[in-house]
C-alpha cells in the first residue's frame, strides 16, 4: 500500500467502495488506426495520467501495470511488490499533433529520474521509474533524451530510469482510472504531501509551465 499516512489510507478507502470496476486485464488495450502507443512508469499511476491527458495529441492515459511475470496482477498484488510489475501508464496519441519526442521531454518533467528506489513517498520496486519501448524508433529516441537530460548537469545525480521492451500491458482497475478527475481533492491531498512536485519545482523551475 502507499506509504503516506493513515488518513490517507482510510480517504483512499472511501474512494473506492462501490467503484472496483471490472478487474485488470479484461480490456486489454488495442492500437487504434491513426494512434500510437507509449508506455512510461513514473511512481504513483495517478500522477501521471494528468501531464499527459492535459496534451493537444493525447486520446487517454491508462494507469495500469506491466514489467512482471504475472498475468492479469491486481493492485493489491503490485502494490505488495509480489509480481515484479511496475505501475505504469500507457498513452495513445496522434503522431501528427504530438511527438513521441515530446511526450518523453513530459515524461522526464514529472518524474525523480535519480531514484532507484522507487518515487518520492512511494518505495519499492512497483513505483521505479521507466521507459517501455514498442520499437526501435522509440528505444533510439528514449535514449536520445535520456543522454541529454544526463548531460545537462540539471539533475542531482545519475540517471537510474530504466528503458527496455514493452511487454504486456494490463490496466488497473476502474477507480484508479482518471483519478485526479474524479478524486480531486483526495489527489491533490495526496499529490501534495508525496514531495513530487515539491522536488519538481526544485529542479525545473518555471520550465514546468
Amino acid at each position: 500500500m502507499r506509504g503516506f499516512t493513515a488518513i490517507l489510507l482510510a480517504l483512499l478507502t472511501l474512494g473506492a467502495v462501490g467503484a472496483w470496476g471490472e478487474p485488470p486485464g479484461q480490456r486489454m488495450s488495442e492500437k487504434t488506426s491513426g494512434q500510437e502507443r507509449a508506455i512510461f512508469a513514473g511512481g504513483c499511476f495517478w500522477c501521471m495520467e494528468h501531464p499527459f491527458e492535459k496534451l493537444d495529441g493525447v486520446h487517454a492515459a491508462i494507469s495500469g501495470y506491466t514489467g512482471g511475470e504475472k498475468a492479469q496482477p491486481s493492485y493489491k498484488e503490485v502494490s505488495a511488490g509480489r509480481t515484479g510489475h511496475t505501475e505504469a501508464v500507457e498513452i495513445s496519441f496522434d503522431p501528427a499533433r504530438v511527438s513521441y519526442e515530446e511526450l518523453l521531454k513530459v515524461f522526464w518533467m514529472n518524474i525523480d529520474p535519480t531514484d532507484g528506489g522507487g518515487q518520492f513517498v512511494d518505495r519499492g520496486s512497483q513505483y521505479r521509474s521507466g521507459i517501455y519501448y514498442l520499437d526501435e524508433n522509440q528505444r533510439q529516441q528514449a535514449e536520445a533524451s535520456k543522454d541529454n537530460l544526463a548531460k545537462s548537469g540539471r539533475l542531482p545525480g545519475p540517471i537510474v530510469t530504466e528503458i527496455t521492451p514493452a511487454s504486456t500491458f494490463y490496466p488497473a482497475e476502474e477507480y484508479h482510472q482518471d483519478y485526479y478527475r474524479k478524486n480531486p481533492i483526495r489527489y491533490k491531498f495526496y499529490r501534495y504531501g508525496s514531495g513530487r512536485d515539491q522536488f519538481l519545482d526544485k529542479v525545473w523551475g518555471k520550465e514546468r509551465g
